[in-house]
């Protein structure tokens, strides 16, 4: 059967770094109170003139570099994020152009923080299908762009970012042990879109709003929600969580991602974790964390990787990839 295959990651972070020592003066916080409450110790943000695009760009040119292609190889660009350049065109089609490529198809996705996985899984199903052999699929977020600075339970989890994947058709036995993508799962609940938005969006009062969160209760579900969508992937393929080298995680919370971790007895060192230095970058944490493994040296090519993710909406998702 048809395998998608991670060829190459990338990823980009700007340039400033916004610390829990900076946040204490610009709103009522202090660095002991944001690393109890979600082990971020810093976050990069976005320069006025940096777009996501330019974010997005540059982890798919590191992913290209990695996989040794060019822009010119590629079917298929999805970018998921929550922070487009525009209304309108799509960010992905200006990654696109500035990659040099002229043919397939370019679109964006939106799921909140369960944008890549749900990208991930639209690429993979095209992949399946035959329809297309190449996929770059991209988190790109310029979030600090909807934060309300001014109110602490939210401002100090999100920073900027983006990271990139390159997926490539290959015909594989259609086991267990097979390298690529083994199986995916997208779920969401609408019944709890309210606690977790924005105070605006274009058709309601046509301006982006800022970020609110019941923090509680998202944490209450995510929990729930990402154990539960871990054991059904294992579940899918037959594999078990002691097949699995790593966990990575959506870069949430410290709380959220070691209660998971915990239902599925995973100890620290099979966790890749980037939330510290990133903080939660949405659709790019993902994509980043796999980035962050391979360039560490922690993840290796035949290891069995466990994502999963949840955002607004609800959404959540999982998946498993043999690297």
């Amino acid at each position: 059967m048809l395998r998608s295959i991670l060829l190459g990651v990338g990823g980009y972070l700007p340039e400033k770094v916004l610390s829990n020592e900076d946040l204490e003066h610009m709103v009522d916080t202090s660095d002991s109170w944001i690393r109890e409450r979600t082990g971020i110790c810093r976050r990069h943000i976005a320069a006025p003139e940096e777009l996501t695009s330019d974010l997005a760009i540059r982890a798919a040119q590191e992913a290209l570099k990695h996989a040794h292609l060019s822009g010119a190889d590629m079917d298929m660009i999805i970018l998921a994020t929550t922070t487009p350049d525009d209304t309108l065109p799509a960010t992905a089609v200006k990654v696109q152009r500035a990659i040099g490529m002229t043919g397939g198809f370019a679109f964006d996705i939106q799921a909140v923080c369960s944008g890549f996985m749900y990208a991930l899984a639209t690429a993979d199903a095209y992949i399946r299908s035959g329809m297309i052999k190449k996929a770059l699929v991209i988190g790109a977020e310029t979030i600090s762009r909807i934060v309300d600075w001014t109110d602490r339970n939210t401002c100090v989890l999100f920073g900027d970012g983006a990271g990139a994947v390159i997926l490539s058709a290959e015909d594989k036995a259609g086991t267990n042990q097979d390298q690529g993508v083994l199986t995916t799962i997208l779920r969401s609940d609408g019944r709890y879109a309210d606690l977790l938005r924005t105070t605006g969006g274009v058709s309601r009062t046509q301006t982006a709003g800022t970020i609110l969160m019941e923090g509680r209760e998202v944490f209450r579900h995510a929990v729930q929600n990402l154990a539960e969508v871990a054991h059904q992937v294992l579940e899918n393929t037959g594999l078990s969580a002691e097949d699995v080298s790593f966990l990575v995680p959506h870069q949430a919370n410290a709380r959220i991602i070691d209660g998971t971790a915990k239902k599925l007895n995973f100890g620290p060192e099979r966790v890749i974790l980037t939330l510290p230095e990133q903080g939660n970058t949405s659709a790019a944490s993902i994509p980043l964390a796999l980035f962050e493994g391979v360039m560490r040296g922690q993840i290796h090519r035949g290891d069995l990787l466990l994502l999963e993710s949840m955002g607004g909406g609800f959404t959540w998702a999982g998946a498993l990839i043999r690297y």
